[in-house]
C-alpha cells in the first residue's frame, strides 16, 4: 500500500512543523513579574519599553542563507507547483508553509522572525519558481502567506 506510507510521511511532516512552530512561539523576552509581586513599577515599565522597541520595525539578524540552502528551498518548491495549482490558493498556502518551515529549521533560518527571507532567497535563486508560486497561490509575495503553525 503506497498510500499509507505517503500518509504516514505527511503526518510526520505536519507534526514536525507544528512542534517547531510551538517551540518558536514559546520564547520569552525578559523576566515577567509574577502576579501579586511587589516589584517596582519602574522595572516593569522598562521591560515593557524594551519589548515594545524590539517589536517595532526591528528585524532579528538572520543567518546568511547559503547557496546550497537556497537551492534546497527552490528544489522543494518546484515539484509542488502543480499541486498548488490543483489544490488552489487556500490549501496551496498550507503546503508552502509545510515546505518553508522545515527548510528554515534544517538550515538554522528564523523564517517567522524574517518572513521576507523566503522572497529574498527565491528572487535570487529561482525567480521562475517564485513567480509560478505567487501566481498559483494568488498572493503578491511569498512572505505574506508565511504563518506560525
Amino acid at each position: 500500500m503506497p498510500h499509507s506510507r505517503w500518509i504516514s510521511r505527511s503526518t510526520s511532516l505536519v507534526a514536525a512543523a507544528l512542534a517547531a512552530a510551538t517551540l518558536a512561539a514559546c520564547g520569552t523576552t525578559g523576566q515577567p513579574e509574577p502576579t501579586g509581586s511587589t516589584g517596582s513599577t519602574t522595572s516593569a515599565t522598562a521591560a515593557a519599553t524594551t519589548t515594545a522597541a524590539q517589536g517595532t520595525g526591528t528585524q532579528k539578524p538572520t543567518k546568511e542563507v547559503t547557496d546550497a540552502a537556497a537551492k534546497q528551498l527552490c528544489d522543494a518548491i518546484r515539484p509542488e507547483l502543480s499541486n498548488f495549482r490543483v489544490q488552489g490558493p487556500t490549501l496551496g498556502r498550507v503546503g508552502l508553509n509545510l515546505i518553508v518551515h522545515p527548510w528554515g529549521l534544517q538550515n538554522g533560518i528564523d523564517v517567522l522572525g524574517n518572513k521576507a527571507v523566503v522572497d529574498t532567497v527565491t528572487v535570487k535563486s529561482c525567480p521562475d519558481v517564485r513567480q509560478q508560486a505567487i501566481e498559483a497561490l494568488a498572493t503578491p509575495d511569498l512572505a505574506s502567506i508565511i504563518v506560525g503553525l
